[in-house]
This record gives structure tokens, sequence and C-alpha cells, in this order.
């Protein structure tokens, strides 16, 4: 069947590839997307990127704040992938309302079109993250699987990184499933639950088929060196490529599931076109722990440059101490594996990247932003 796919943020990173990936498969696409200045550049950027997108997509400059621009980019669409959002946990502890405005009143916009009628939408996928399981599941050594709560201000403060759990000793990490209890620690993760609630609630009720994806950390050639709030590998490669000292928070044993790009394209593809995806929660990664430190030293590998390293024992306030994705679902219904390790996404990136314009020092500006409002320490 083809589709008429509207992706909304599609001029990001996974949109502008997941666009690429629907017209060579046939299917038409339309993008709607702000071209935000902090994730895309200045106006020549922005509009470079457009020209870009509109070799293979219908290009509408749009926002999902704005009912008038959604209606226009529904018009003939059968399937939307609602991968708009703001982004950053960092940043979104004091940009509270307008990544509530825009995560979770831009969904709303669209459930209320979409349940207007009058169009051809059969299936919404949105895009969640593993952000709404807070510090995901362990296991105590008496084998009783337990979701921590979120760490405490004192226990960071004295430099006491793991989570615990009240009456239990030491936690070993495991897969966090989608059935896992759902606590997010920061704004972000909770629009983040708000927007997978509302697309798997209303768009059933309107008979429109709703697939949700919790995407790990998503990364690759394409992801914006731009924004200092998303993506480590982006802010670490930045600094290498400076030969600035890269600061290292907490102990540097913090760990996150890496899966890169043209996986994530794939998943979505999936949720997209195969039947049985309707109607399910899937987790999105490679089923991996990589270590920030494994991080650091994975980027300087690829780029063949060493630069100074400390670890400082600084922590972000709505930080999480680890999180790795359990993946069965996916592969089970949609037959969807990782195929990309991180040494091999890691070298593709920092190949891509050395090709690109170095930027500005936005990254420390916005460390002391976040000083500045007793969110980092």
């Amino acid at each position: 069947m083809t589709e008429h796919v509207l992706i909304t943020g599609g001029a990001g990173f996974i949109g502008s590839h997941l666009a690429r990936r629907f017209h060579e498969a046939g299917h038409r696409v339309t993008i709607l997307d702000a071209f935000i200045p902090q994730v895309h550049g200045g106006p020549e950027a922005c509009l470079a990127h457009q020209r870009f997108l509109e070799g293979f997509a219908n290009v509408v400059r749009g926002s999902v704040a704005s009912a008038d621009d959604l209606r226009h980019a529904l018009r003939g669409t059968t399937a939307v992938v609602h991968l708009a959002a703001e982004t950053g946990t960092a940043q979104s502890m004091y940009e509270v309302d307008r990544y509530v405005s825009t995560n979770v009143g831009g969904t709303a916009k669209l459930l209320d079109l979409i349940g207007d009628g009058g169009h051809a939408v059969r299936r919404v996928v949105v895009a969640s993250s593993r952000a709404i399981y807070g510090e995901g599941a362990y296991v105590t050594a008496r084998g009783k699987v337990v979701y921590p709560p979120h760490r405490s201000e004192r226990d960071l403060a004295a430099g006491r990184f793991e989570v615990v759990v009240p009456g239990e000793g030491p936690l070993t990490l495991i897969p966090t499933a989608e059935n896992a209890r759902i606590q997010p620690a920061s704004v972000y993760g909770i629009t983040k639950q708000a927007q997978e609630s509302l697309v798997m609630t209303v768009a059933p009720a309107r008979d429109v088929e709703a697939v949700a994806l919790r995407y790990q950390n998503v990364y690759g050639p394409g992801q914006s060196l731009k924004n200092p709030y998303t993506g480590i590998l982006s802010i670490f490669s930045t600094l290498i490529r400076q030969g600035k000292e890269i600061n290292i928070f907490e102990d540097g044993r913090e760990s996150r599931d890496f899966i890169f790009i043209d996986d994530v394209v794939e998943a979505t593809y999936l949720a997209v076109v195969e039947p049985a995806a309707a109607g399910s929660v899937f987790n999105v990664g490679s089923g991996v722990p990589i270590a920030v430190t494994d991080v650091v030293t994975g980027l300087m590998d690829a780029f063949g440059v060493e630069v100074p390293t400390r670890i400082s024992g600084s922590y972000r306030v709505g930080d999480i101490r680890h999180n790795v994705a359990d993946t069965r679902r996916i592969r089970d219904v949609l037959g969807f594996e990782a195929s990309v390790d991180f040494a091999q996404g890691v070298a593709a990136f920092a190949e891509w990247v050395q090709n690109e314009p170095a930027p500005d020092d936005s990254y420390e500006r916005s460390l002391e932003e976040l000083t500045k409002r007793r969110l980092l320490k």
C-alpha cells in the first residue's frame, strides 16, 4: 500500500532520514517543521536545508502549535509520524512552558484535527522516549525486579551516583521492558509520557491506529551539532575538534543505550507500514549499555585525536544514572533488531562530522545557563 506520510518535525535529525526512506520506497511525504534556529542554525542554513528536503518531500514551514499549519499539512495524508517536539532534558527544566506548549499542546491540536474527521489518516506513530522510564529496571541480590526512585540531591552532592532502593543492597541494571514503571525525572520526560498517552488513548477512540516508539539515544550523521542540549556525541565531538578538555559529569560510569540513525529509521518505517504494529508500544534501542567514559574513548579513537578529560563529579538535575532497552517486543512483533554496533556507528559519525563546519561555543553558554539556575552542580 502506498502511503502519504506526514512527518511533523520532519526537518530534524530523524525526520530528514525518515523522509528519504519513505520517498525511496515509493511513498509520498509531507514535512511540517518550524525550522528552529537552535536546531537548524540561521536563516541561510534553514533555507538550504529546506531546499534539500524539497528534493523528496513537500515541505510546509509551520508549527504543531498552530492548528492552521497542521490542518494544511494533514491534507491527503494517510499516516502521521509525530516527531515534532522540544528536546533536551536539561533545558526542559527551565523552559517548562515552552516544552509543555509544544510537546503536549501540539500533540493535542494534532489529535483534535484528526478526531474532527475529513481526513484519510489511518495510523499515527508517536515518538516517545526512554526518558519516560526515569531510572528504569534493576534487579536486587534476591532476584527481585525493582524500579528505583529518582536519586536524591543529598546523594548526588555527596558523590553517591548509583541508584538505591531503601532496604535493598546493591542493584544490578537490567534491560527495561515496555511494561516497566513510568516515572520520568524531567519535564522533557513528562511531556513525552503525555504525548504517548494522548496518542495511544485518543487515536483508537477515533478509529485511527496508534503506535508509540520509545527511542533510546539516537545518534549518527545528520544530527544537530548546533543544539547544546541534545546529544553527548555532538557535544564531545565538538570539544575534540576544538582541542578542548572534556568535562565528564558524575563519575563517568553512567550509561546509555545508543542506537544508530539508520536503525531508528528502519524501526520507524516498520511501525508505519506493518499491520502488526498497530496498538503497540515499542522500545527502539540496541539493548547494549555504553558508559560515558567509553563514549569519550570511542570518539577520540574515531577522530584519531586525544584531548584532556576530567571526571568532575558535576551533575545535572533531571539526569538519570543508567538505562538500557529490552528490545524483545519489537524483535518478536516487527522482526527488527539493531544492525549497527557502537564502534561502527561512531566511526561513521566521526567521518561525517569532520566534513561539517565547527559549531560555536553554545555548549559553554548552555552550561552557564544551567549553573545560574542551579540545575548544574
